[in-house]
């Protein structure tokens, strides 16, 4: 493994902070590009590490720092639907306008394998159970349609010296040195923490998680994956399809039997679920971390005082940020 030099977009975002240190660890050279509009102090200090702060929109910057890496991880993105909504122009101009020039520059200085952290959105509202890899795309918002012309553009550039992944995680969740308080299991865990009480809207709706470190893990696996098995495949990526009653249930477990659990009634009721078994089945990967295991971990994270202010410092929480910042 050592030597393998990775470039990794977001590489300073929620994923990323906990991604970076675990390739690090195990021997890679990293590019971070990254606008760091979250903190610049996320990332330890790393002799095999490189952090350029840069905006997907600076084709030029990324002509000069691209050269020299094998692999890209794509994780950058306006993400989730809320941040997305604030500001569309923004969001397609970062998600979608800039991904096929980074496909082709990436392609044309060498990169031999380019993994694309899509998202499970993508499917919409399916009625089946378990919702796999080869079932038509529904998505509902102008986010997840952007991933999934994304997920189109990257298979086209698939060949023999330029492996392309595509993966469609579920929800990430649990403690992160550039933590978001704005997804599900730990928006709740952060409210029963603190005000003793989660108020559940709806409660019925399925939401797949997946706990940060196997969704690490996951990006390990597949970026040293033999080439031919993992050539052009997309793969869901998840652990739970729990409800957000359960969840919130769970939560209480916790936190204590002293939190108040409100269920108040919903427009929304999208439901999500999803199936990993494709990828378990081509490389033996399988989450084992469970929300349990999150939400017992942000709280030990709120004990010791490793996020104060979390119910008021907007930088866990990226639509507060990105209004306070006005990107355009």
């Amino acid at each position: 493994m050592d030597g393998k030099n990775v470039f990794v977009t977001g590489g300073a975002g929620y994923v990323g902070a906990v991604l970076v240190p675990e390739l690090l660890s195990i021997g890679c050279h990293v590019t971070v590009y990254d606008l760091m509009i979250y903190g610049e102090n996320v990332l330890p200090k790393h002799s095999n590490l490189r952090i350029v702060k840069g905006d997907l929109r600076d084709e030029a910057l990324l002509g000069k720092v691209l050269p020299g890496h094998d692999s890209v991880i794509h994780l950058a993105c306006i993400s989730n639907d809320p941040s997305f909504e604030l500001n569309p122009s923004l969001g397609k101009s970062i998600n979608l306008d800039t991904f096929r020039p980074l496909v082709v520059k990436s392609r044309n200085c060498g990169i031999e394998r380019f993994i694309y952290a899509s998202s499970s959105s993508v499917y919409g509202v399916k009625e089946e159970t378990n919702v796999h890899e080869d079932m038509s795309l529904e998505p509902l918002t102008d986010y997840s349609k952007h991933k999934a012309e994304c997920e189109k553009i990257l298979l086209e550039y698939e060949s023999t010296d330029f492996t392309t992944v595509i993966i469609r995680p579920a929800t990430v969740c649990g403690y992160s040195p550039r933590q978001r308080l704005d997804v599900v299991v730990n928006i709740l865990t952060n409210l029963a923490f603190h005000n003793r009480r989660i108020t559940v809207f709806g409660g019925t709706q399925l939401r797949p998680n997946i706990h940060i470190a196997d969704m690490i893990n996951c990006y390990a696996t597949i970026l040293f994956a033999d080439s031919q098995k993992v050539a052009g495949k997309i793969y869901n990526v998840g652990y739970e399809n729990q409800s957000v009653q359960e969840i919130a249930e769970t939560v209480r477990s916790i936190i204590g039997d002293d939190v108040e659990l409100i269920n108040t009634p919903t427009d929304d009721n999208r439901s999500y679920h999803i199936s990993s078994k494709k990828i378990r089945t081509d490389l033996g990967f399988e989450a084992r971390c469970d929300i349990k295991a999150a939400i017992t971990e942000l709280r030990d994270a709120f004990e010791m005082g490793k996020l104060p202010d979390s119910l008021t410092d907007e930088k866990y929480y990226n639509i507060k940020r990105m209004q306070t910042l006005q990107l355009t």
